[in-house]
């Protein structure tokens, strides 16, 4: 069998490379979106849904639904909501057809009534639009009205049973899923009374970027990763998501009472390490997937008071520089308690007790006002076992091979490995081999929001979180918070425009490791 020429893959040839595969389209229905003013549709949501719609992907037959306080007619609400796709001038020119498909519902969302008139609406869209019945609700608002939002659903009859073949009815929340293990079970009772799993979406919308799911085909689409991806090869881990902002636009008041290991850690980094560390699935239905992405998390340490002080630091950000700016230090900010112990940066070593990962330490690190906004990936790979260069006494630091994984921004991937430097002697050089989205497929990837949006219209639950694994990180991260409570540990005080307190350098340095400083 002749060989394929290298010409014929058109990374290595230089060309772009097109998808050819045809879009998904979604179902009819009708979306209806509580918190229909707020900062998440206007930002995110209705962009979403205007490109999804001028791309072909949503269905003719829709219908969009906003439903709020504010006695807006269907006109002033088109009117408000022109101004989040404004910006957007590669969708903006779709508007008009967009908007004739918007309109606004008045109520309250502890009022039954409310709901009873929504459904006579919703009623009339499906005659006007051809929707079929079908409903998608999402709750774009605070986690505290979400169970009264539900029940008012269920008891105005707009949530189908789910063994129903006629129409569907799904509905989506946004996290924080609760604010420990046993928030978050009451959650999911009030929840379950209405809905079954299989209708409840739990949305991250760091699944829904196209780095993140690039994970699964970097390990399960090549051999040369997945071989290698385990205790054998794999000497460390680190992840960083790491954020230049404070408490600007009023979010003190909400971060105040999450603080990093909530805000990011339970959730987004969660996802992050089971992508990384699962098994293999036998399959990427939904369901296999997500079995695996929770065993992860059944392997992660049943930490004592004393693991927790030794393998988790907390900061706090003091006044500081930033992108050359002076900003005030995190108890002066707006909405923060001054005598707050939140904490706003979280560094983490732990190892999973498992068979692929036992023994391989694993490190976390978030936080505000560090010197850098990213969120990447680093594997750090073990170091030959006959170090031939270094034996020679030609080049003292023979460096390990890195992988790195960059979720935002500049989304790629690098690979770093030793290459002989040109001369006679045997000198070695850190070279690296890079992918970026932009410079190799054509036109952007599409925002993390679209993508999510139309798995819910199409009933794929593969990136969305299952109970089971919300329960299994508030275990874990409720350990720690009651842990800094009884305890009394309070956050190390950090200057903005640095890495984090130095004490958690030590979390690495008594590995032989030191946290990588993204490029």
């Amino acid at each position: 069998m002749p060989e394929r020429e290298a010409s014929d893959s058109p990374v290595s040839a230089g060309l772009t490379v097109t998808q050819s595969l045809p879009s998904r389209v979604a179902e009819p229905c009708v979306i209806v979106l509580f918190g229909a003013t707020g900062d998440l549709t206007h930002r995110k949501l209705l962009p979403a849904l205007c490109h999804l719609a001028q791309s072909g992907q949503l269905a003719n037959q829709y219908a969009i639904v906003g439903f709020a306080r504010r006695e807006w007619t269907d006109e002033r609400f088109r009117e408000e909501m022109a101004k989040s796709i404004a910006s957007h001038s590669v969708i903006s020119g779709h508007w008009p057809e967009f908007a004739r498909h918007l309109f606004i519902a008045e109520g309250n969302f502890d009022d039954l009534a409310s709901f009873e008139q929504l459904k006579t609406r919703l009623n009339a869209l499906d005659e006007e639009f051809g929707t079929q019945g079908n409903r998608l609700f999402y709750l774009a608002t605070a986690p505290e009205y979400f169970s009264q939002i539900v029940e008012n659903l269920g008891k105005a009859d707009l949530i189908y049973p789910a063994n129903s073949t006629g129409p569907w009815s799904r509905v989506v929340i946004e996290k924080p899923f609760g604010n420990d293990t046993a928030s978050a079970i009451q959650l999911h009772e009030d929840l379950s009374k209405w809905l079954t799993e299989a209708q409840t979406y739990r949305i991250d919308h760091y699944l829904g970027k196209e780095t993140v799911q690039n994970i699964l085909a970097l390990r399960f689409g090549n051999t040369v990763f997945e071989s290698i991806w385990n205790r054998s090869h794999v000497a460390s881990i680190q992840f960083l998501v790491s954020e230049t902002v404070g408490m600007s636009g009023g979010r003190g008041a909400f971060y105040d009472q999450a603080g990093a290991i909530r805000d990011m850690v339970q959730n987004h980094m969660m996802q992050l390490l089971g992508m990384i560390c699962l098994e293999p699935p036998g399959d990427l239905s939904a369901d296999s997937l997500r079995n695996e992405m929770v065993k992860v998390l059944q392997a992660l340490p049943k930490w004592t008071a004393e693991d927790i002080a030794r393998n988790v630091v907390r900061g706090q950000y003091s006044a500081g520089v930033v992108d050359g700016e002076e900003v005030p230090a995190y108890n002066a900010e707006r909405n923060v308690d001054p005598k707050s112990t939140t904490e706003t940066y979280l560094g983490m070593r732990l190892t999973l007790e498992n068979w692929r990962w036992a023994g391989v330490p694993i490190y976390l690190r978030t936080g505000k006002r560090l010197p850098k906004r990213t969120t990447e990936i680093a594997i750090q790979f073990r170091r030959p076992p006959a170090a031939l260069y270094e034996a020679q006494n030609v080049h003292g630091d023979q460096g390990a091979n890195h992988l790195i994984l960059r979720i935002q921004p500049d989304e790629g991937a690098s690979l770093f490995f030793q290459a002989k430097v040109p001369g006679s002697r045997r000198r070695l050089q850190e070279v690296h081999m890079d992918f970026g989205y932009s410079g190799t497929f054509a036109g952007p990837p599409p925002e993390a929001y679209e993508r999510l949006l139309l798995d819910v219209i199409l009933g794929d639950q593969s990136l969305f979180t299952r109970i089971d694994f919300v329960l299994n990180s508030w275990k874990f991260v409720t350990n720690i918070l009651d842990t800094w409570r009884e305890q009394d540990i309070r956050p190390l005080p950090y200057a903005a425009g640095t890495w984090g307190p130095a004490e958690a350098e030590q979390l690495l340095a008594r590995d032989g490791f030191r946290w990588r400083k993204p490029s």
